[in-house]
């Protein structure tokens, strides 16, 4: 894949993203699709109480035409690429449900954490499945080596606990305007270079295709936000961006790569392990983007810094991969 055609799909996803979001945007007010803000949340995020929600559509479309219509022009639509579509489509729907549930009802609450993981774990399981039709490698290269693990029929295991655990990690990051499409994008990019050097044309237009939806996306989403990509976004987001880890063959990479996803998530195992041993808390509140608002840090602040950290451990994971 050329440079020029990185940089058509790019356009391509981000001005779909920019065109789509003022027509999706009043259609999602004027249904009262709007956020529901937890009480015991910060207070200042109060104020975005009806903002509209339910946005990752925005993108979704973006990303998905863009995947098609591009790669059957340039002949990069292969079976991997159905496959990454039916997991970004598959725990988007997730996403809408619990989204549409909420706003529905007027509550937090969605589906059950049940409902949700049965509904990833099928999906996980068919993702699989359609892989194994094809000469689909089950190891797991370890980063920064020539080294791997080839795990078999075992892989399906660690496949289901590598979507699901991204995808819910992702969701977790979801609490302040433009953090997870900012953290994401870059995600995504790093992963799309990846690709390119392993010459996976298909897996790098999905890539990139992503990056692009979100960065048009984060035109609308960025604070102050005017609609925000509810579950519908940050579920797909997360289940994709860990199968494209899976398919260059770089899993375990993801763990630097998406760092900011993991430590929301650890912030949070933290947090409940802590006060259930100890009955005390480590932060403020978790996830821990909270803790550093509620010590005194602007909401852009802390998005500031965790895109900065994104960008800073997706370059070192880049080049890292590149020189050794």
């Amino acid at each position: 894949m050329t440079i020029t055609t990185t940089i058509t799909i790019l356009a391509i996803s981000f001005i779909a993203s920019m065109v789509l979001a003022p027509i999706l945007i009043p259609i999602l007010r004027r249904l009262k699709f709007g956020q529901s803000i937890r009480e015991e949340g910060p207070q200042s995020h109060m104020k975005k109480a009806g903002t509209p929600t339910m946005g990752g559509i925005i993108f979704l479309i973006s990303i998905i035409a863009t995947t098609v219509i591009v790669g059957n022009i340039f002949n990069l639509f292969t079976t991997q690429s159905i496959v990454m579509i039916l997991v970004l489509a598959g725990f988007g729907l997730i996403g809408f449900l619990d989204d549409g549930i909420k706003v529905i009802f007027k509550r937090n609450l969605g589906l059950t954490s049940l409902q949700k993981l049965i509904g990833q774990i099928i999906i996980s399981i068919a993702a699989f499945l359609l892989l194994r039709l094809g000469s689909f490698d089950t190891s797991v290269g370890i980063p920064f080596t020539d080294w791997s693990i080839d795990l078999g029929i075992l892989y399906v295991a660690f496949l289901i606990f590598w979507l699901v655990g991204f995808s819910n990690a992702v969701n977790l990051t979801d609490g302040l305007d433009g953090l997870v499409a900012g953290t994401a994008s870059i995600a995504f990019a790093a992963y799309g270079v990846i690709a390119l050097y392993n010459e996976q044309a298909d897996v790098a237009l999905f890539t990139f295709a992503v990056t692009g939806a979100l960065l048009g996306f984060l035109l609308f989403n960025a604070n102050p936000a005017k609609v925000f990509m509810g579950d519908t976004g940050s579920l797909a987001l997360g289940g994709a961006l860990a199968l494209v880890s899976i398919l260059v063959k770089e899993e375990l990479l993801l763990l630097l790569v998406g760092l900011v996803f993991v430590i929301e998530t650890l912030s949070v195992i933290l947090q409940v392990a802590s006060f259930k041993l100890r009955g005390k808390r480590i932060f403020k509140m978790s996830p821990i983007h909270h803790h550093f608002e509620l010590s005194g840090w602007s909401e852009r602040k802390v998005v500031g810094v965790f895109w900065t950290t994104a960008l800073v451990v997706a370059l070192i994971a880049v080049v890292s991969e590149a020189l050794l």
